[in-house]
């Protein structure tokens, strides 16, 4: 079932399950909040409360938002959180995950736990050939092109409703709104990079980076250069073999895994 929270400028989707302590999942850009399907139910299995979201502009949610971007999916984050009632553990896939951590550091009394799955985290300027393909997120070939590469994007095993998925996505970015959106959110990411304060983060966190991922040069150093960063909380890492850019999708069960392990660091968020 599908609830909404109403913002400024449109309202977000988001799905609850289970009750307990609050987990929050994010996607990645591009995506839908199904992505998830394979954690939340171990997830609420454990004795949590499991909320995923549609970033603005994507999925259920409305395609209404004027502003995109590293910091507006965090003040998206804020409030859900607020609008829940408590303190949550965020789960940010990608652009998220530095959205979440984003929130992490700003407003650490909302935030008990994080985790980045394959984050974005340098914030140097982006490459022509990047800059040149945000470019290309337009009708009439921007719904085909992204299906494509996100389907490129999941370099080793791969999920038995991927191609189901990949479908989904695909057909919501025929809609004109959702396409535009998704354009405006890729482009804001390669012209203007949000800095993301890890140093700043004092929950404990678990990074988590698939092995394969195309989209960094080494998969390996990405990890090691978040652990290196987080200087001001416990953290943990988790390289995932066989497994590309989306690991909650293609291997779920080393995700879950680890996010279980971070829970257990988390004062009450595991019943005993």
């Amino acid at each position: 079932m599908t609830s909404y929270l109403d913002r400024p400028d449109g309202r977000l989707a988001y799905s609850s399950e289970g009750s307990g302590a609050l987990v929050v999942l994010a996607p990645g850009m591009g995506d839908l909040r199904g992505v998830f399907r394979d954690v939340v139910g171990p997830l609420v299995s454990a004795g949590l409360r499991v909320v995923s979201m549609d970033l603005r502009g994507h999925g259920e949610s409305s395609t209404t938002f004027a502003a995109h971007g590293v910091g507006p999916i965090a003040e998206d984050l804020t409030a859900l959180v607020e609008h829940l009632g408590g303190r949550a553990v965020l789960v940010g896939h990608s652009v998220s995950a530095g959205a979440a951590a984003l929130v992490a550091a700003e407003r650490p009394e909302l935030v008990s736990g994080l985790a980045m799955l394959d984050p974005h985290l340098h914030a140097g300027k982006a490459g022509l050939v990047a800059r040149l393909t945000t470019q290309a997120i337009r009708r009439p070939l921007g719904a085909a092109l992204w299906a494509s590469y996100y389907a490129g994007l999941h370099k080793g095993h791969r999920a038995p409703w991927h191609d189901e998925h990949v479908a989904a996505v695909r057909g919501s970015m025929r809609d004109a709104g959702h396409l535009r959106s998704f354009g405006r959110l890729a482009r804001t990411l390669v012209g203007a990079p949000t800095p993301i304060p890890l140093a700043r983060v004092t929950a404990p966190t678990l990074v988590v980076h698939g092995a394969l991922d195309p989209e960094f040069r080494d998969p390996a150093a990405e990890l090691a250069y978040a652990l290196e960063h987080l200087t001001g909380t416990p953290a943990t890492g988790v390289l995932v073999p066989d497994t590309g850019h989306y690991p909650h999708a293609q291997r779920p069960d080393a995700v879950v895994n680890a996010l279980l392990e971070l829970l257990a660091d988390v004062p009450g968020a595991l019943r005993a």
